[in-house]
């Protein structure tokens, strides 16, 4: 499925105007040698890492994204900074989010302007500060954003939308990133990136001329008219707002190095657990001890049935063929179950022979399938099966060995899923750590909790507990409940060793 119909981790959108780049974890094992690498160096080439929980067992983020504010004249050098401190932070998802993306839609006198260099870009009312501050908000609160792609050949936003998500770090930067109020409040800190004039005509010549299609005499006037008085009466005067002042942009590495350090001071502050590792799958181990199963859990009815396919894929002995096929059947069942909690209303239809019937409808919204990988898409046959025509979504999550800590690998959801009701797929859910994950990604996509119904072939307790616990709101669906989980986190007594591999 193309990006245009879904929704992307950083680790998966393309660079461009809007750059999401992710810093390498010295203590990830399950990267994928297979994905695009995102920020290439003189030194090293940077690669997606896996991001580690963000949140809490009760399910509540742990602390809003650090934002740093690089400001400067236009080609003063602000995109080679934030790459290099990208390169130097050394800490998981870091997003680099561009002021470009927010110029204003033109309309068609504005587009002629533009067209013949007489449109000032330059200028504070050139931009849409209202769905900046709006995004960079959102951002920094961890939700999923979608931000505007700029076409600076035509003067125009594209149709598609880049969706970014999940950030420990965000740097913002742009030549009036400091001129906005509100968008003042929202920067941690604020770094202006100070480079001679003529080093910046000379590299907005070059940039122009070869990326963006312009003639060398419309780029001197436009920097004569436009963007030399801009930047004297609207940039250098915000000069005195900057916490640092960067003279000769990415070469001054003194001044890159004690940014660094004051990002990691300040992200130590913020949450240690960056730095010193409390294992969150351990911490729900110890929770939720002796209590009474929430009522939030529908647990199938255990009809003899029902009892003697549990048997077949519980027997050590069973065959990989009846494994697989008294499990799909038992996922169907499943499937049917869950979707008697969808809400109905009633309506009225005509029989072929003329006359009404009283019957049920799905009331409003769509249902969408998300299963948590690998392991949760052994389920999507059986829900495509009997919901026709349904969406599917896809969430990696895998365990780190080192940390023993689930990290979200990969995420590719439909568009719009805040609006639908979400089917959650996994096959078994021992300690609930990747369910918790999973949903909180769901949240952090503006899906009401209301609306998430978490489906599962076995659940322990544990994490029956822990789901319930951390998001009260969720609906908790399974065919059985086994009351204890190993030191290797399998539930027990458990289903067959190849399900729990999987998991």
């Amino acid at each position: 499925v193309s990006d245009d119909s879904m929704d992307s981790l950083p680790g998966h959108a393309q660079r461009c105007l809007l750059t999401p780049s992710l810093s390498p974890r010295k203590r990830t094992t399950s990267q994928s040698k297979s994905e695009p690498p995102l920020l290439r160096t003189s030194k090293r080439t940077i690669y997606t890492a896996g991001r580690p929980p963000w949140y809490n067992v009760a399910g509540t983020t742990f602390t809003e994204a650090f934002v740093i504010g690089l400001c400067g004249g236009s080609a003063s050098g602000k995109t080679t900074v934030a790459n290099k401190i990208i390169e130097a932070l050394d800490v998981p998802w870091v997003v680099l989010l561009s002021m470009d993306s927010f110029y204003k839609v033109l309309n068609k006198e504005e587009q002629e302007l533009a067209g013949k260099n007489e449109y000032n870009f330059d200028h504070p009312d050139a931009f849409d500060f209202e769905l900046l501050v709006t995004v960079l908000r959102k951002l920094k609160k961890g939700k999923s954003i979608k931000v505007p792609v700029y076409d600076f050949t035509s003067h125009s936003r594209r149709k598609d939308w880049k969706t970014v998500y999940g950030a420990n770090v965000v740097i913002f930067e742009g030549i009036l990133a400091f001129a906005n109020k509100e968008l003042l409040k929202l920067l941690d800190m604020k770094v202006f990136v100070d480079t001679d004039s003529d080093i910046r005509l000379v590299r907005r010549l070059k940039r122009d001329i070869t990326a963006r299609g312009r003639d060398i005499g419309g780029v001197i006037r436009q920097y004569n008219r436009f963007v030399k008085p801009a930047f004297e009466q609207y940039i250098e005067p915000t000069v005195p707002l900057a916490d640092i002042v960067v003279p000769r942009g990415g070469d001054n590495f003194v001044a890159l190095d004690l940014i660094v350090q004051h990002v990691h001071s300040q992200l130590e502050k913020r949450c240690p657990s960056l730095s010193t590792c409390v294992c969150l799958r351990s911490a729900l181990a110890s929770a939720h001890q002796g209590q009474p199963l929430p009522k939030t859990l529908s647990l199938m009815l255990a009809t003899p049935q029902v009892r003697g396919m549990h048997t077949i894929i519980r027997n050590k002995e069973t065959n990989r063929d009846e494994f697989i096929f008294y499990s799909k059947r038992l996922m169907r069942l499943l499937i049917e179950h869950a979707l008697s909690f969808l809400p109905l209303k009633p309506v009225l239809v005509e029989t072929p022979q003329g006359a009404l019937y009283e019957g049920k409808r799905l009331s409003g919204s769509r249902i969408t399938g998300v299963s948590i990988l690998r392991a949760g898409e052994t389920m999507e046959q059986a829900l495509t099966a009997v919901c026709k025509d349904i969406r599917l979504g896809k969430i990696l999550i895998q365990t780190n060995h080192h940390t023993g800590e689930p990290e979200l690998h990969y995420l590719r959801l439909p568009k719009e899923i805040s609006e639908d009701y979400v089917i959650l797929m996994d096959s078994t859910v021992s300690t609930g750590a990747a369910a918790l994950m999973a949903i909180r990604v769901l949240l952090d996509h503006d899906v009401p909790e209301e609306r998430i119904f978490l489906l599962s072939l076995l659940m322990a307790e544990m994490g029956v507990h822990s789901v319930a616990y951390a998001f009260p709101g969720v609906r908790i669906i399974t065919t059985a409940v086994d009351k204890e989980v190993n030191e290797q986190f399998h539930i027990i007594p458990g289903i067959g060793e190849a399900k729990q591999a999987v998991h």
